[in-house]
């Protein structure tokens, strides 16, 4: 839910300012008995909204990497994430579309320049040996477990004494457990340390077991309600990664990959360059300085150098 409403916050953005042309005349936009307003007036007073900046920002970043990596994101990959949103939102999902603004089709041409920012994000990070090393310190193969979710801490206790006692732990998630995608399987999951199926907090603890020990009761925050959960984990079949970082080169270029494109100063890097080898520049007089803190280099010696001046006129291709 939460990708759902920041790609719709993003698009909103692009969508404000997409009828914003430089050639924008006095022609009536909108008609009232008595009088008229033009479309320069709807675009000047579009240009005082609050984040109007932002969205400037956006839709060159966007249209951008649109055309130098859209050729990467596969129509197969929209409509995953088209329906991973439908999916989070479910019933709510088309009130909630038509609220933004968008049909089925204008949401996934937003959703295609989404995925597009992220595979030029992707496509310029060149990782090293120390990133991978960084990468395997927190990695952890996939384990195979069993896990009850409650909400009450006293039923948690309740039933890591069952367990104590000999109880079934399939039999008792069948019963108990509140996570409706693992109960009827008896709790079963498998994940590893980058799966977000399942709380930091239970991870961890889980990693430290032994096969077919339980654990304590685990403490975490659902992220999306902000709801206290309460965990037991039984582990069943554990995997220590041991010392050979080969073996799990995919995953860790996987994760280091992820790691680099959340970094903040890797990503105006990259769009830095991205931005310079398109030689932007602003015509818009009200918009001229946008993409002046982007186009900022990190200083080095004390200084930084300001390429600002070269986003002063016309945007071209």
């Amino acid at each position: 839910m939460k990708k759902f409403i920041s790609v719709l916050a993003v698009s909103s953005g692009l969508v404000l300012f997409s009828a914003c042309t430089p050639n924008s005349t006095n022609q009536a936009a909108v008609t009232y008995k008595g009088g008229t307003i033009s479309e320069q007036e709807l675009v000047d007073q579009l240009k005082k909204i609050n984040g109007a900046e932002t969205a400037v920002q956006n839709l060159i970043i966007f249209q951008i990497f649109e055309e130098n990596y859209g050729d990467k994101v596969s129509a197969e990959d929209v409509e995953k994430e088209y329906n991973d949103s439908k999916e989070a939102l479910g019933d709510s999902f088309d009130s909630q579309l038509k609220l933004a603004g968008y049909t089925t089709e204008t949401y996934k041409e937003e959703i295609k320049k989404g995925l597009a920012y992220k595979a030029g994000l992707r496509a310029n990070v060149d990782l090293t040996d120390e990133d991978l090393k960084t990468a395997w310190e927190s990695f952890h193969p996939e384990v195979e477990a069993q896990l009850i979710k409650v909400t009450s801490e006293d039923d948690a206790k309740e039933i890591k004494k069952s367990l104590d006692d000999g109880g079934d732990f399939a039999k008792i998630a069948k019963e108990k457990s509140t996570d409706e995608a693992t109960k009827e399987n008896g709790g079963t999951i498998t994940f590893d340390s980058q799966s977000t199926s399942v709380p930091t907090e239970v991870k961890q603890a889980a990693f430290k077991l032994k096969n077919e020990e339980v654990s304590d009761v685990i403490t975490a925050v659902n992220s999306s309600t902000n709801a206290t959960e309460y965990y037991l984990v039984k582990m069943i079949k554990q995997q220590e990664k041991g010392n050979d970082m080969s073996k799990y080169k995919e995953e860790l270029e996987k994760i280091a990959t992820e790691t680099k494109i959340a970094d903040p100063t890797f990503v105006q890097e990259v769009v830095r360059n991205e931005l310079k080898k398109a030689n932007v520049k602003i015509k818009d007089e009200d918009f001229k300085n946008v993409l002046s803190g982007l186009m900022t280099e990190p200083s080095t010696s004390g200084n930084s150098t300001d390429a600002s001046t070269d986003s002063s006129t016309e945007t071209s291709n």
